[in-house]
């Protein structure tokens, strides 16, 4: 009964454009915006690292973004069912994608369930003065090593409780659907964080010191730019920032509405993300100005990325400041929206995937995708190993998941499959902002050269010494043992018989949409296309 319904039900779609955008931007702006990017402009070259930055989003980060955008669109499906309709052969692509998020998915959460606590924790200052690091490490995360305990199953309560809730509430989201849960949580959530880190950079650059922070975060150092590595870092910042190649944008932009603008609503969104980022990097080094003056150092002596800004830095700026409480709330509660938005957008490429393979509903795909999900999260991240587990499976699962699969997808679309043309027709279609063939040389050939020469570059990293001197067990356990099952599940996933919509034939929104938007303005007088029928014949 239930593959039934869904060959006769129309998919899920978003509201309006503006709903989508909001969605879209939502998961681009994530934990990276916040925590990553601030570090690795300044690390960059400071005010001159916004030159190869622009160069990465302008001929690599939207043309993927509209690469994406019209694969979803075009194919009005998950990503497993968008790259089959492509290609029976290019299934597996989206289900590597799927599987992605399914190990992304596992750790964010914990990540949100840390800046929860941490937005309680701020408001009474409970690490106390001068004991951020040890709080952090010690008495919050109770951090033990792999090498002598293994892989603990010792639960920390104060990250599984929060972690629990976390899970709890992003189901819900989940089980609503595109339109009542996904839409409504970002009209919610993506005011309240611009709002709220709107108000923390404003305090921020009241702070004693600030000057002397957005002086280093913006004094160009034009050496920097002579620098391969400069570059290629502007380049993979911007590809994971903009959530490209996740399977994300692919799924979001298969519920669209036809009459769509794709490539005006994608420079939106990518500007959109890049402004996020560059008042994020105001914000931080402004307190780290602060924090700079008050140790009576360089602010280089104090700038970090990643977890050791968010919860180190940040929390020993909040102890230090007048009012820091409220900038600790500020932060810590802009990361949790920001994670949670994110978070969403990568279930909902897990969701959608096994909603289009096996034809179920909405609530009972969401059950079952997200509580086994939320299971092996509780079971690996909230141990007194849970840091060393994270910080593992995010570098392998982002060199070799990610990367990976974005060049093989650009190479399979652009030169086996030759898809490219049609992709832009289909996004010149109802688009505000052409494109012609400098877009299909960016998406073709910069692309693949890009992404290999980043993807390479972390393969000889990670081969010529263990990652974080880890144990060699432990490696081919979370880092190239998780790499090589992923694609071996993508392959048996994209084996197993399709249930739902898995034919142009089976999805009467896909026939609507091939006819009367694809081919025919006058869809009463059309014979049936060409490509369809050749596709129906394929798939037979």
């Amino acid at each position: 009964m239930a593959t039934a319904r869904t060959h006769t039900t129309k998919r899920e779609a978003f509201g309006s454009r503006n709903v989508f955008i909001l969605s879209a931007i939502g998961s681009a702006v994530g934990l990276g915006n916040i925590w990553r990017f601030p570090y690795v402009a300044y690390e960059g070259g400071g005010g001159a690292f916004l030159i190869p930055y622009l160069c990465a989003l302008l001929t690599a980060g939207i043309p993927l973004l509209f690469f994406d955008y019209a694969i979803g669109h075009r194919f009005r499906g998950s990503a497993p069912l968008a790259f089959r309709r492509m290609h029976r052969a290019a299934e597996p692509l989206g289900w590597w994608q799927v599987l992605i998020c399914v190990v992304i998915a596992s750790y964010y959460a914990a990540i949100i369930a840390w800046a929860t606590m941490y937005t309680w924790f701020s408001a009474q200052l409970t690490w106390g003065p001068g004991n951020e690091q040890d709080f952090f490490f010690g008495e919050f995360l109770q951090s033990a090593d792999v090498a002598e305990a293994g892989v603990s199953t010792t639960f920390v309560p104060q990250v599984g409780i929060p972690l629990a809730f976390v899970w709890l509430a992003v189901i819900v989201i989940m089980a609503l659907g595109v339109k009542r849960g996904i839409g409504r949580a970002n009209l919610i959530l993506m005011p309240l964080l611009t709002v709220m880190f709107a108000i923390l950079v404003v305090q921020s650059l009241f702070l004693p010191g600030a000057l002397e922070g957005l002086n280093a975060f913006f004094t160009p150092n034009w050496e920097a730019l002579a620098n391969p590595a400069v570059w290629a870092s502007a380049y993979g910042h911007i590809f994971f920032s903009l959530s490209v190649a996740f399977g994300i944008m692919v799924t979001y932009a298969s519920y669209l509405k036809r009459k769509t603008d794709l490539t005006g609503s994608g420079l939106v969104v990518a500007f959109a993300n890049s402004g996020f980022e560059i008042l994020a990097g105001i914000g931080v080094f402004a307190a780290l100005g602060f924090m700079a003056q008050v140790q009576g150092t360089e602010v280089s002596g104090v700038a970090s990325s990643g977890i050791g800004l968010a919860f180190i830095a940040f929390p020993t700026i909040v102890s230090q400041a007048t009012g820091g409480s409220i900038i600790g709330v500020l932060f810590f509660g802009a990361l949790v929206f920001a994670g949670v938005t994110s978070l969403i957008s990568v279930l909902e490429v897990v969701v959608g995937a096994l909603q289009d393979k096996l034809g179920w509903g909405r609530v009972r795909t969401t059950l079952v995708v997200s509580i086994p999900i939320a299971v092996i999260s509780m079971a690996l991240f909230s141990t007194t190993t849970a840091l060393t587990v994270l910080d593992t499976t995010d570098a392998f699962v982002n060199a070799f998941g990610i990367m990976l699969v974005a060049l093989v997808a650009v190479i399979v679309v652009a030169w086996l499959l030759r898809r490219v043309p049609m992709l832009k027709e289909h996004l010149n279609r109802r688009s505000s902002f052409k494109i012609g063939w400098f877009w299909m040389l960016l998406v073709g050939v910069l692309a693949p050269v890009v992404l290999g020469y980043l993807f390479i570059s972390e393969l000889i990293a990670k081969i010529s010494a263990p990652y974080g001197d880890y144990p060699g067990w432990f490696l081919g356990i979370f880092g190239w043992g998780m790499v090589v099952a992923l694609i071996v599940l993508a392959v048996l996933l994209s084996l197993l018989p399709w249930g739902g919509r898995s034919h142009a034939k089976d999805d009467p929104d896909y026939d609507e949409f091939l006819d009367v938007e694809q081919y025919d303005p006058d869809p009463e007088t059309s014979a049936v296309p060409m490509e369809r029928a050749g596709q129906r014949g394929a798939d037979a």
